[in-house]
């Protein structure tokens, strides 16, 4: 597990840290270690075409030294600066002396010059250096930024972010106009929130280990990102004294005649994440038996028997049926995963939202279905599901690409998912079974979410390259198939042999 901490938190550590060991020692840390990364990006450094976009500030500043080691390793480096009276001086200096090249962009105005040149220098580069804006920096790119950006994209150049992608907000990863796509950021000291809400805009992210550690210490992150082996060592599995009760039994009440497959994608997925036992009520359950033979179904949830845990509301229906079936669920007083229709039962009564405050459950909204019980969730994912999490009294988790798990202490996991292909129907039905399985097995709320998120994502990317590369869409129902694939993968993360 690693911790995400915010541009204000960097800042105060920064700033603590050049007490310590002085700002000069900060930045030539930082930019050789961006340097490193470029080189290994470009796989060679000799005569290779290394243009940087220099802006004002510290990040300029890690551009520019880093851009005078790779001079000295036999690169053609070229400084664009964007801001030249705010260009970092020391930094400048250092490129000048190992003979790099420097072009100016005069402002827009008559005094105008050097844009076609800098287009062509981007345009011709082997890898483009994003020093254009850091972690301060707030909107999107002014220009020339963009143009310039743009000629990098349009030529199929990659570009290399310092820090973060310029023109994405490090502390929700949201964009508001021109911004930059990495193909690679090498972010200084610690990861921040940027690199798991906006993951595909960061590309894979390097993490230069400069000391800043003791200097954050103390200092709560914003959130956190589970690592597999975090997962796989969490996961219950069965041991020399347990059975099909103590490993625990989890009740799915989903599905209708409408939607049976929600019923049989949320049981069967259940059955596959743990050992224990899954019991099924509801109007599909002769669909359910047909499915998944070791799943006990009924008819409905009166006549279930005991369980550790209830997962209710994918196709459940938002009628007095579905209310009654969730005021069941409710009596029961076990732990719960609510989702989809449940949710909507919530949205509509005041006094179900008052049933769950406090207790144990997760409630697995979408955007469209967390607008509807806390409000539109805006930029900023983390705040919105913070807030929704301290106002209900439960645990939530604000379904996206970057899955957002939120408890009512504070506490918030991002799970930063490496491609999209769980964003289809019936995906959510099976992340659903998941959790319930988990919390049947008697993991903490949170833990729970957070847990079933990360293997409902690799379940997905598994299911996506099952026939080889490159992947294709796959359904829910290959989604569910492949919950083995992923337990096996976090599972030996964990392993110490």
């Amino acid at each position: 597990m690693h911790g995400l901490h915010t541009a204000d938190q960097v800042r105060a550590a920064e700033a603590a840290m050049m007490r310590t060991v002085g700002d000069g020692v900060l930045m030539r840390r930082a930019a050789a270690g961006l340097a490193h990364h470029v080189r290994e990006f470009l796989g060679a450094t000799y005569g290779r075409r290394v243009v940087l976009l220099v802006g004002a500030g510290d990040n300029g500043g890690d551009a520019l030294w880093a851009g005078a080691e790779l001079r000295r390793r036999g690169a053609h480096v070229t400084a664009v600066l964007l801001a030249p009276d705010r260009a970092h001086p020391a930094g400048l200096a250092a490129l000048r002396a190992a003979r790099g090249r420097v072009l100016v962009l005069h402002p827009p105005g008559p005094a105008a010059g050097g844009l076609d040149a800098a287009r062509a220098l981007v345009a011709g580069a082997d890898v483009v250096v994003d020093g254009i804006v850091g972690i301060s920096g707030r909107g999107a790119l002014r220009d020339p930024a963009p143009e310039l950006v743009a000629a990098a994209d349009g030529a199929g150049v990659p570009i290399v972010a310092c820090d973060l992608p310029s023109g994405v907000d490090c502390d929700t990863g949201a964009t508001d106009g021109p911004h930059v796509r990495a193909a690679l950021t090498v972010t200084f000291g610690c990861r921040k929130p940027v690199h798991a809400l906006a993951a595909p805009l960061c590309g894979p992210v390097r993490l230069v280990d400069f000391g800043l550690g003791p200097f954050l210490e103390g200092t709560e992150p914003h959130a956190r990102v589970l690592s597999d082996g975090d997962v796989g060592a969490r996961w219950p599995v069965p041991g020399p004294d347990d059975d099909k009760y103590s490993q625990g039994v989890v009740g799915i009440a989903a599905g209708s005649a409408t939607y049976p497959g929600a019923a049989v994608l949320a049981a069967g997925a259940a059955a596959l994440a743990t050992s224990g036992m899954v019991r099924f009520a509801g109007s599909a359950a002769d669909e359910v038996r047909r499915h998944w033979p070791e799943i006990v179904a009924t008819g409905d949830i009166t006549d279930a028997g005991r369980t550790q845990a209830w997962a209710v509301g994918p196709g459940l229906g938002t009628g007095g049926q579905g209310q009654a079936v969730l005021e069941e669920a409710l009596d029961r007083e076990v732990p719960l995963c609510l989702d989809a229709d449940a949710i909507t039962l919530l949205a509509q009564h005041a006094h179900l939202r008052d049933r769950i405050h406090g207790e144990p459950v997760v409630l697995t909204p979408h955007a469209g279905e967390f607008a509807r019980i806390a409000g539109e969730v805006g930029p900023d994912r983390i705040g919105a599901a913070r807030r929704a999490a301290a106002d209900l009294g439960v645990t939530v988790l604000l379904k996206g690409n970057a899955t957002v798990v939120a408890a009512p202490d504070g506490r918030v996991l991002v799970d930063p998912a490496a491609d999209s292909w769980a964003a289809t129907a019936g995906s959510g039905d099976v992340l659903t079974g998941m959790i319930g399985a988990l919390l049947a097995a008697g993991l903490d709320p949170w833990w729970a979410a957070g847990c079933a998120t990360l293997v409902h994502a690799r379940a997905a990317t598994a299911a996506a390259r099952e026939h080889g590369l490159p992947p294709v869409p796959a359904p829910a129902s290959a989604m569910q198939a492949a919950i083995p694939v992923a337990l096996r993968a976090v599972r030996a993360a964990a392993s110490p042999y």
